[in-house]
């Protein structure tokens, strides 16, 4: 059986951009080339100083769109070893595909990073609130894979989205984060976080707690198996 090489659509994204990229900068190119030299046979110095500040923008704007997509790539390919080896217990554990599953851990990884909280708690409160299931929703009104309210966190919304977003994964997890995170700090702990969080402050057992760590336990030692493998 012939193998056959699938780019996944971060590459196929990068690859177009970059191709729009090499043609923005040859066009540019030509430009200038032709305005150099007519700059040198009218002998206007000032035309070709001109020119500078003309490639400068040019410049910034490539740095720019290559920053944007070494970002799309870390958030979709680069999952460290602690993070691979979660993503392969979560894939069996609640049979999702890992392609489906490869957004979901990269913006968990990212946002995590960013608002210094463990990814892998994150991971472990979308199995325990939806099981990976980005278009669930509560009797409450509660939806995606964080189970997000959004009359409460509309706010947290990129500018441009409506209520739709938060059916997507990815910004279910950005807004998801942030809401747990303000939990945590409002309560000073991750127990009384999770809880409310959960809308179950007053839970003297702290069962929701308990379960999301229990899941986050599971999710540590399968990728502690990965590295000793």
């Amino acid at each position: 059986m012939f193998a056959t090489t699938i780019l996944p659509p971060a590459m196929l994204r990068v690859s177009s951009v970059v191709y729009t990229l090499a043609q923005k900068f040859l066009m540019v190119a030509g430009l200038v080339f032709v305005m150099v030299l007519i700059g040198l046979q009218a002998g206007h110095a000032g035309l070709i100083d001109g020119l500078k500040s003309l490639i400068s923008p040019v410049e910034v704007v490539v740095a720019e769109e290559e920053a944007a997509e070494e970002s799309v790539e870390e958030a979709t390919v680069a999952l460290n070893p602690r993070m691979r080896g979660a993503l392969d217990y979560v894939s069996k554990r609640y049979r999702v595909s890992t392609e489906a599953l490869q957004p979901i851990f990269a913006t968990a990884q990212v946002v995590g990073r960013q608002l210094r909280l463990d990814p892998l708690l994150i991971i472990a409160v979308i199995g325990v609130e939806s099981g990976f299931n980005p278009f669930s929703q509560s009797v409450v009104g509660a939806q995606g894979l964080m189970q997000v309210m959004p009359r409460f966190h509309m706010d947290k919304l990129p500018e441009e989205a409506d209520q739709s977003a938060f059916l997507d994964p990815v910004t279910n997890v950005q807004v998801g984060a942030k809401v747990l995170k303000e939990s945590i700090r409002r309560n000073g702990g991750i127990e009384g976080g999770l809880q409310q969080f959960a809308g179950a402050s007053n839970d003297p057992d702290r069962r929701y707690s308990s379960k999301v760590l229990a899941e986050k336990q599971r999710l540590e030692q399968a990728a502690q198996r990965l590295r000793t493998t």
